[in-house]
Parts: structure tokens; sequence; C-alpha cells
């Protein structure tokens, strides 16, 4: 609500005027009993004399926000030079001046012509000025003065906001701050007290204050809870003339929360809590799930759960869930129904960030029992260990029991068990187990050399019910025996020069044996006993598993003997002795002054037989080039074309072609049966090209039968489509002859190619016995002067 009102009176600042020494124009502000008028006087004379003037003032007061029906009168211009006569004109500039303020030209009155706004300006600065009307000079020089707006109480106070948010601890006490609002008045705070502005509470009580001249809001009840109440709302109001009755208000809304703290406990809401498990629950199974309410949020509200006694606190655990605030019971220890069917476990819950402010209040922790029964469920037979490792010698025979494994059904049946292998383990069957009490035995001959270790798995399984098994790894380890003779390390490739002298050191020979024997290898050398006295070389044992090859001679040559063989017995000292005769190959070779070889028997051997390097390479050469000719006779044979028979199209060679039957002509319908062409004795035959000479023999194509064909025409057909469906056909023309035309006819030949076989003439009367179509024939054939012809 605005509340406005007037002033009721003015006040007004006079200015005595003092006459100043010097002959400058004077600006004077006379007061008058009529009125508020400004004078305007100028002294140009030379000699100072004193001028009597009345109250002056440079400055006029003019209410804001004027509401009269008639403009407001400011005040009036009047010079000691205006005789009433009207020859002088007022003139008025500045701010304002002929928009805002008007002047009376004749008289000097001025006059306010809008309603004005102190808040939007203050103050006015113009000029006034009078000059004659005839002459436009000025009578007086221009006078600057001021009009001033008071100020009214138009502008309530304003908040800073629309809306406050804050918020306060809960349980705090009386007086506490909660938040500052401040609010402004647009109103003139050097006058009167428009813009004091004193503060109150509207709504909110009895829970909040606000102190009136500051603005800041407190709370007023204490121990206000949270879980009570969380929100308020609290109206405040601003209202200037320091609240007095008339003066303007203005409103704001401050949403205050009251946050938590941490002054409630955990209390679960019942006290005893009952959970069941199988007794084959894994580890770290989740049980069930407990939660201690707790009225606070947040981190207020973080519970910790933890199991402070009970029989069941080795095997079960509680964790906590950071999300639901719960405490989550999870199996720590594995469950057997046998060993015991019921826990009791005393589980407490306590907050995490307890307040020591309200520790009056009561322990931050409560506890409940929670009791966990064991479910009987039918598992797996359990081995008596979680692994088994056997070792065994070597040598063991097949069928020798290496070792047992033992397990047993964990149920209060107790069913009977059978065992097996996995064969996956032993792809080789090497072992085997007695199905009735896990004793292991072997299957097949062991060899450590081959596989020192065997990793097998053993299989549990209940007669009654096959699918509960179990199994369980065992670790087989091969001992060694000493079943293996040393031999030499690696070949050795051996040399004696022709100039070598007796003593002197040719090899260095070194053994292996696969065996492992606990104390180490320890290898022994000599020459066999047939060649214990060797006349060429000797065997030295050099005591570390070594041994050298020395020369008994001086000087060995190639020509006589090219070639050593020297065996050397090696045996080890393990139980039983193993031995082995190794032979190495000793080469004699010619060697400089300082023992280096230069070249051996092989070359030696080729010298003696008078062939020179220069001779070899020709043998060399000759037998390359005769590969050579080999090779390019066997391409050439290779390219060469073969020539088909018709080299072109023009080389057309004559064909006899001939026919056993001829017919009796075209009207002899007797002679000549079709069902000759009939031949149920004619087996088809594929035929080859005639063209070419044949590369491949083809596989003969059987084609059905066509002695059961009645008409040549379509015997003729399926042979062109025979041939156009041939595979092996040519892709272009090629004449397909068919040697079978039909049986002999009946009148026989009538060709005189086999003439000059018979013994005498032929008689050829009988033409003219067959009709007139026959009589050229008869003429030719029949008379001795068609024989001369």
């Amino acid at each position: 609500m605005r509340t406005c009102y007037s002033l009721s009176f003015l006040f007004w600042t006079c200015m005595l005027h003092v006459v100043h020494m010097t002959p400058s124009p004077k600006r004077t502000i006379k007061y008058s009993q009529n009125g508020r008028i400004l004078v305007l006087s100028q002294d140009d004379g030379k000699t100072l004399h004193r001028s009597k003037r009345g109250w002056m003032w440079n400055q006029f007061f003019l209410l804001e926000e004027y509401t009269g029906s008639d403009t407001q009168y400011v005040g009036k211009l009047h010079t000691d030079q205006d005789k009433g006569d009207g020859n002088l004109k007022y003139i008025l500039t500045g701010d304002g001046a002929g928009s805002l303020f008007i002047i009376d030209e004749n008289t000097g009155d001025i006059h306010a012509a809008k309603k004005l706004d102190r808040e939007e300006k203050s103050l006015y600065v113009l000029r006034a000025k009078a000059v004659d009307r005839k002459t436009g000079r000025q009578v007086e020089p221009e006078s600057e003065f001021i009009i001033k707006i008071h100020d009214i109480n138009d502008n309530e106070p304003k908040f800073t906001k629309d809306m406050y948010t804050a918020s306060v601890p809960e349980m705090s006490g009386v007086g506490t701050s909660v938040i500052q609002v401040t609010a402004t008045d647009a109103d003139d705070a050097n006058y009167g007290n428009s813009a004091k502005v004193v503060y109150s509470i509207l709504q909110g009580q009895p829970y909040f204050s606000v102190d009136p001249e500051t603005g800041i809001i407190k709370t007023a009840l204490p121990d206000m809870s949270r879980e009570n109440r969380e929100q308020y709302q609290v109206v405040i109001q601003a209202k200037d003339m320091g609240g007095q009755m008339g003066g303007l208000s203005g409103t704001t809304t401050v949403n205050i929360t009251l946050t938590d703290v941490n002054d409630n406990p955990p209390r679960f809401p019942q006290s005893t809590y009952q959970f069941s498990s199988p007794e084959s629950a894994s580890l770290g199974t989740p049980l069930g799930r407990i939660k201690a309410n707790d009225l606070d949020v947040g981190e207020n509200a973080a519970t910790e759960y933890s199991i402070s006694n009970g029989d069941g606190s080795d095997v079960f655990d509680i964790i906590t869930d950071e999300d639901t605030q719960e405490g989550i019971i999870t199996i720590k220890k594995q469950l057997d129904f046998e060993n015991r069917m019921l826990y009791s476990l005393r589980v407490e819950a306590a907050n995490t960030h307890p307040d020591p402010r309200f520790f009056h209040l009561g322990p931050f922790k409560d506890t409940a029992l929670v009791k966990v029964s064991v479910e009987d469920v039918d598992e797996p037979p359990i081995f008596s260990r979680s692994s088994y490792i056997i070792e065994v010698d070597e040598d063991a025979k097949e069928g020798t029991i290496i070792g047992q494994v033992i397990a047993q059904d964990p149920d209060t049946t107790k069913n009977a068990i059978k065992y097996s292998v996995d064969r996956h383990t032993d792809l080789d069957r090497i072992f085997n187990i007695y199905s009735g009490n896990g004793s292991i035995f072997i299957s097949k001959p062991l060899d450590r050399e081959e596989t020192p270790w065997h990793n097998i798995t053993v299989i549990a399984t209940e007669i009654n019910n096959p699918k509960q098994s179990s199994q369980i790894p065992v670790f087989i380890r091969i001992l060694d025996i000493n079943d293996h003779a040393p031999e030499f390390a690696k070949y050795y490739e051996t040399f004696v020069c022709e100039n070598a002298k007796a003593g002197q050191l040719v090899q260095t020979v070194s053994a292996v044996d696969k065996d492992e024997p606990p104390r180490g290898h320890k290898f022994f050398f000599e020459l066999v006993p047939e060649f214990a006295v060797h006349p060429n070389f000797s065997v030295v044992d050099n005591k570390d598993n070594t041994a050298g090859i020395l020369t008994r001679r001086n000087g060995y040559s190639r020509s006589k003997m090219s070639t050593y063989l020297l065996p050397v017995l090696i045996f080890d000292n393990d139980y039983p002795i193993q031995s082995s005769t190794g032979t190495l190959t000793i080469r004699v070779c010619a060697c400089d002054s300082r023992g280096n070889m230069q070249s051996c028997n092989a070359e030696a051997l080729l010298l003696s037989a008078g062939l020179s390097t220069g001779a070899l390479i020709a043998i060399l050469l000759c037998i390359i080039i005769l590969l050579v000719l080999v090779v390019l006779f066997a391409a050439l044979k290779r390219q060469k074309k073969k020539e088909p028979l018709i080299i072109s199209k023009d080389d057309v060679r004559d064909n006899i072609v001939t026919y056993n039957d001829e017919g009796g002509g075209e009207e002899d319908t007797q002679a000549f049966d079709i069902g000759t062409l009939r031949n149920p004795e004619a087996r088809e035959e594929s035929k080859m090209r005639r063209d070419v000479i044949p590369e491949t023999i083809f596989q003969i194509r059987r084609t059905a039968p066509l002695w059961e064909n009645i008409d040549v025409q379509d015997f003729i057909q399926r042979r062109l489509k025979e041939n156009d469906l041939d595979p092996t056909a040519p892709p272009y023309d090629s004449l397909a002859t068919y040697a079978y035309e039909g049986n002999d006819s009946i009148a026989n030949s009538l060709s005189s190619l086999e003439s000059l076989t018979m013994d005498g003439n032929q008689d050829y009367d009988y033409l003219s016995d067959w009709g007139p179509r026959f009589k050229k024939l008869a003429d030719m054939y029949g008379g001795d002067d068609s024989d001369r012809d």
C-alpha cells in the first residue's frame, strides 16, 4: 500500500545581499512581500555607492509529484530596469526551460508545466535574462539560479530479492542468525523519514524473529527438530517513515530449511532376525539383510554393522551397503549341516559420525539377535586331501599299486563311493584305479626320461546318486633308475696330422646320460677290451667326465690308411652300471708345421688317381652340357605340335563310301526293306575325330541302342543331337561318318569293281527282265558291244 502526503509548509533559504566593491555588474536576488521574486540589477557607475536591497536568494524549491489542477508556481524574475511599461522581455534557459519550466516573458513569472519526480532528477540549473524588446539588447547580465525538487514519500521500500533461501542447523539455540534481508527506499534519505526503513516479521512466528534495523533473521525457539518439521516460510516487511502510520511498505519471503544434525541414534525395528542357508552355499554368499533405522539423513545416518558376539562370529560376516545403509550377512566359513545346524549372532549397528553435543541423548548404537539355520543338502564326496603326490620307480612292473586316494560321503547317509580316472588326463591309459577302494596301479611301462611327471585326475562318485561327484588331482612322480648307458655328447669330427708326434692330443671327448643319479654323473672312458693295447691311439680318462685321445706313434700316412676307427668304452658308476661303445672316426690330414689342417684324405685319394683340379672341372662341365642337351630335347619333344589330317579347308580328299544295299530302284518297294536298318547285332561305338591325330584315348561313351528305331530320320536326328552334346566333339564343323547303313541287298551289288576277281564273264542278261528302268544298264552290260566299248 502506498501512502502519499503533502508538505504543510515551505522552507525558504534567503541570503542577505552584500555590496561588492568592484565596478563589475552585480546580480541580486530580492525578496518581495508579494511572492518569490528574482531581482536582476546592474551598476555601471565608476564611483562606489550602496544600493538598498531586500531579502536576496538564488534558489527555488518545488514539490515533486504535484497533483493540482493548475500549473505549479515556481517564482518570479524581476529587474530594476523594468518600469512596467512592457518594454522588457524575460527569457529563461537551462535545464527543462520551455518544456518543464515556462516563463511569462512580460511579468517574469515561472511555472512548472509538468509533474516532476525527484527520483528522476532532483536539481535543475536555469539561467535568466531580461532584454529590451525594441533593441534586443540585454538590460541585465544573464543570472543563474537553481530549482530544487523537494522529496515526498512516494516510493515504498524494495528488497534486493523477491525470495530468499536460507538454512539453519536443527537444535540451534535461540538467537542463532539465519540470514540478513535488505530493503532500499528510493526517496531522499536526507529529507525527513521517507527513506528510513524498519523491518518486521509478518509470518514465521514464533519460530523466527527479525532485527528491525539490520534485517537479520534469527531463531526464536530452542531445539527445533528437523525430524518434526523441516521447511519454514517466513514473510518479512520493510516499512519507511520509521515504521510510522502512513509509511509505505514492501515484503519478501524467506524459505528456511532446518539442516540435519546427528541427534538420533540408529534403532532396529525388531529385536530378532532369522535366516536359513543350505550347507552347500559358497563362501561370500549373502544370507539376508537387516537395517537399523536412523531418523537422520545423509552422513548423519551412516551406520556401520558388526558382529559383537555369538557362536557364529567366526562363520559369518556382516558388511554395510553404503547405498541403502543395510547390513548384509554373508558366509565366511563353509557350513556343515552334520557339524552344526543352528547359529546365533549378536549384530550391532552404530553411527559412524556421532556428534558429541548430543551424547546426552543416549548411546548412538543398537543391537539385535540374528539366528541362522543350516539346511541339509546331498553333498558330493570329499577326499581326505586337497591333492595327492605319489612317487614310483620307473622300472615298476605293470599292475603294481603305487598309491591310494580316499573319499567319503559327508552326508549322514554315508553312500558308497566308486573311483575312476578322468581319461582326458591320462590319454595313454598308463594308470588305472580300483573302483572300490581307490588304489591306483600301473597299466603300462613307465619311462622317466620320456615323461618325468604324470598329472591325472581321480573322480569319486556316489553309487546311489551319480550326479554327486568330485575330483582330485593326483601328481605322480617317476623316480629315476639307471637304465640308460652314457654316450658321446656329440658327433666328433676328429683328424690327425701326418706329421703328428707320439703322445699328441687329438681330441677331447665328453659323455651325456639321460639318467639323473642323485649324486650326479660320473663317467669313465677306456678302450674296448679287444683294443686294450692299440698301436695307433690311446684313451686317457681325465677324471672329470672327459677323456683325451692321444697318438701312440710318430707320423701317419694317408696313402696307407686315410681313416682310423677307434672304439671307446663309456660307462657310469651308478647301479646297475651301464656302458656303451662309441666309435671315433679319425681322418689323416695334411697339416702345416703348426698343426693346422690343410687337406684331408678325400682330395689326397683323388690326387693319387692322377686327376688334377683342371680335369675335375672339365668332367663337371661335360656332365652339365649333357644334362642341358637332355633337358632341351625333352622340352622340344613336349612342345612339338600334332598336325591335323586336314590342313586347310581347301584340302578336300576323296573318300570311297561302300554301300552294300543298292535297292531295286525308285519304285521298287519290294526289293528294299527299311527294316534292314534295324540291326539287332549292331553296337554303338564312339567315333574319334578324323581330322586330327588323336592325342588321348577318350573313355568310350555308351549310348542307348538304336535298333528299335523304325524311322531313319529319327535315327539321324538322334545322332546329330548326340554329337552336339558330346563334350569331346570339336568346336567346329566336322564330318560324322556312320559305317552302318543296313543289311546286304537281295539284289546284290551292281558294282563292276568285283568283276576282276571272277573267273569268267558275268552274265547280265537278267537285267532285261527287270523292266524299262533297267534297260540302260542291260544295254551297257548285256551285250558284247557294250563290253568292247
